[in-house]
């Protein structure tokens, strides 16, 4: 596969993604669905729709901004984004 290339302007790719990488570092892990809320709620502008935030999350892993877990519970799989540091909710 070829690296993905998002035809938004530098400014508003680097706004969108240290909003999702921020929601991310700050909530994560989460699903997609989980991200869209957030998203949602934060307002961003600039993204059309939970597509194409989906092709920004694969951006920023394929540029390892963000990494993709697999949480395993017997027969079902959930995927979940995570940043490479998360805060610790131990203390």
């Amino acid at each position: 596969m070829k690296p993905i290339e998002l035809s938004m302007p530098p400014e508003q790719t680097e706004t969108i993604t240290r909003v999702i990488f921020n929601i991310v570092k700050e909530h994560g892990p989460l699903t997609i669905a989980e991200t869209w809320e957030r998203v949602k709620e934060v307002g961003l502008g600039g993204l059309t729709g939970k597509s194409h935030m989906k092709i920004v999350l694969r951006c920023m892993r394929e540029r390892q901004k963000l990494r993709l877990i697999c949480n395993h519970v017997g027969p079902h799989k959930q995927f979940l984004y995570t940043s490479w540091f998360t805060k610790s909710n131990n203390i």
